[in-house]
């Protein structure tokens, strides 16, 4: 789940360079910089590297520079363009982020201090500013900051495509409410664990409630059927994301600083949302402005199916934009869609229905499966996907 090293150009990622380490790499191997592409790379300290090669067609996105060396460049045939200043995120980013970087001085890390962790509020992290900085342009007009954004959503596409290249990912959709401490939370937990150890990736949206649920299993995966118990016992003296975001991130940190090095785990979320912040367990995070391309995106890449929990209008949402290309085999065959908590789905919200319907006499008939209980998505996700 790591992008590699950048190759001879055979394909649209080979020349992509997005760490400092590639980049030595990349000179190293191929003795020129023609037709590279260069992300957020700090090159302040390589100024004699790139006065000296071609850099004929490469373009450097969001690298800092000498200015002699940017002048070479350019005079050379190369496009530049600079880092963007006083911004609260890196529009030019090659990877996708990580928990312990949204949450910068809160979440610290493994190995960090308790002092550290408890040096900032929630307000104060990246995260939270980058919605700040979102709340204040989103509705201004001004096409520089739209442009940001679409440049920022662009790059963590590329990233997260790369990062997925030929995983089996899970989607695992449910509602935000759904608090730590309830069986229903460890439930969806329970999933996420069985889910990896099955050997799939797991993606959820990334936020609160049944998504945190998802990607805390999934990060349990890696451990004894013990850690799991203990970790949600742990994780239920904070339950939710209100009324305090620094305390409910604390208490995940707390739990990752205990068993650090969990599975790998997917978390899509989006500043839209900018009540919901992203949860730790993902261990990536690809988070967007525009939420729909974060909606269409998650639902796109879980190629090995999705399992929709009970949810409230945006899982309902997420049950039919993923319905919508199965029923036109837009993306090629159907996958499977398992709905859980037959009531929830058939009364309260009653989605299956329709989808039913939807399905009838078309390849996506045998996709789709209702179950009563959270515990049965896995085997019928199997089923549906032989």
């Amino acid at each position: 789940m790591h992008p590699t090293p950048a190759q001879p150009l055979d394909g649209s990622h080979d020349r992509e360079i997005e760490s400092l380490e590639e980049f030595d790499e990349a000179v190293s191997a191929h003795g020129t910089l023609a037709h590279f592409r260069v992300q957020a790379v700090d090159l302040t300290d390589r100024t004699g590297v790139l006065v000296a090669l071609d850099t004929t067609g490469a373009v450097f996105l969001g690298c800092p520079m000498d200015p002699e060396a940017v002048a070479r460049v350019r005079a050379a045939g190369a496009l530049v363009f600079p880092p963007v200043p006083e911004l609260p995120f890196d529009p030019y980013r090659g990877l996708v982020y990580g928990p312990d970087e949204l949450f910068d001085g809160l979440g610290g890390g493994a190995g960090e201090g308790e002092g550290t962790r408890k040096d900032i509020g929630y307000e104060a992290t990246p995260d939270a500013r980058a919605y700040a900085w979102f709340q204040r342009t989103k509705a201004d007009g001004d096409v520089y900051a739209s442009m940001l954004r679409a440049i920022h959503d662009d790059a963590v596409s590329d990233a997260l495509d790369e990062l997925l290249d030929g995983a089996r990912v899970v989607g695992v959709m449910g509602g935000h409410a759904m608090e730590r401490g309830t069986q229903e939370y460890a439930g969806a937990a329970r999933l996420g664990r069985e889910l990896a150890r099955s050997g799939f990736t797991v993606a959820t949206g990334g936020g609160p409630g049944a998504m945190e649920a998802a990607n805390l299993g999934a990060y349990a995966a890696a451990f004894d059927d013990g850690m799991l118990p203990e970790a949600l016992r742990l994780l239920a003296k904070a339950p939710s994301f209100r009324p305090s975001v620094t305390g409910w991130a604390r208490a995940a940190f707390d739990v990752r600083d205990r068993w650090p090095g969990g599975t790998h785990s997917v978390g899509i979320p989006t500043w839209f949302y900018g009540h919901e912040p992203p949860n730790v367990f993902a261990t990536h995070i690809a988070k967007y402005f525009a939420n729909a391309t974060r909606e269409d995106g998650l639902l796109a890449r879980s190629n090995a199916g999705v399992v929709f929990l009970p949810g409230a209008a945006g899982t309902v949402q997420e049950i039919f934009d993923n319905a919508t290309p199965n029923y036109y085999e837009s993306r090629g065959e159907p996958t499977p869609m398992v709905l859980v908590d037959r009531a929830h789905w058939t009364e309260r919200l009653p989605a299956w229905p329709l989808l039913r319907s939807l399905a009838r006499e078309r390849s996506m008939e045998d996709r789709i499966a209702l179950v009563d209980r959270i515990e049965e998505a896995p085997e019928a996700l199997k089923r549906l996907g032989d």
